[in-house]
């Protein structure tokens, strides 16, 4: 049995390279970070520094050259794909720049999804995906098309979908950096503090300074590294 510490995810000495063209591009390096359960850690750098691959290899959409993952003691790096989708599934909770809502499905039935995909269905999925939604103040878009709300509106509906099956991991890309600032204002505490307000552990990827500011932890992705900030 894998041995349960507070540290809920680690990277150790993990690297990934990618081929452009000729030459072969590095974005992570030996990296290493230990992130405590529960807490919110934003990781800042620069444009095209390796912050969402970082995503994609802790969520274990892809998978690092060398190094190890572990997430709440087990090695994502070691799961098969269709392991490592069941992983997504049942422990990780994704919030995207541009939403990525499904436009064929209303407000509701986006935030159902994902507790459909875990199982939950009929009645007890309906009710959940509405409380949640209603505690965002989307009670009175439940029916309503995705594409008829504002930015803001939407990425509510996104948060709410991240976290309706309780997912330990709450990864978030640039969350903010689809809206305007007095929105990006809105949406960052109700972010993190309603992730704080599920026990999910944040991850999140941002440029926005105010957003850093509210995180427990800021680390800088730089050389392939990540460092305190």
């Amino acid at each position: 049995m894998p041995t349960r510490t507070l540290d809920v995810l680690i990277l150790e000495a993990v690297s990934k390279s990618y081929r452009e063209g000729p030459r072969e591009h590095r974005v992570l390096d030996h990296a290493d970070a230990r992130i405590e359960a529960g807490t919110a850690v934003a990781i800042r750098g620069r444009s095209g520094a390796g912050k969402s691959t970082l995503l994609n290899l802790v969520s274990g959409i892809d998978h690092p050259d060398s190094g190890r993952i572990l997430f709440d003691g087990h090695d994502i790096g070691a799961l098969g794909e269709p392991q490592r989708t069941l992983f997504r599934r049942r422990n990780v909770g994704f919030v995207y720049q541009f939403f990525n809502l499904i436009a064929t499905l209303n407000v509701e039935e986006n935030v159902r999804l994902a507790l459909e995909l875990n199982g939950v269905r009929g009645g007890a999925a309906r009710r959940a995906s509405a409380a949640l939604l209603r505690q965002l103040g989307l009670g009175d878009r439940l029916a309503s098309p995705v594409d008829s709300l504002s930015g803001g509106e939407q990425q509510r509906v996104a948060i709410a979908r991240a976290l309706v099956h309780e997912p330990k991991l709450l990864l978030a890309d640039e969350p903010t950096g689809n809206l305007d600032e007095a929105t990006a204002g809105e949406i960052a505490p109700i972010l993190r503090e309603l992730a704080r307000a599920r026990g999910a552990t944040l991850l999140m990827v941002t440029h926005d300074p105010a957003l850093a500011a509210g995180a427990d932890r800021v680390l800088e992705l730089r050389d392939g590294r990540l460092h305190p900030s």
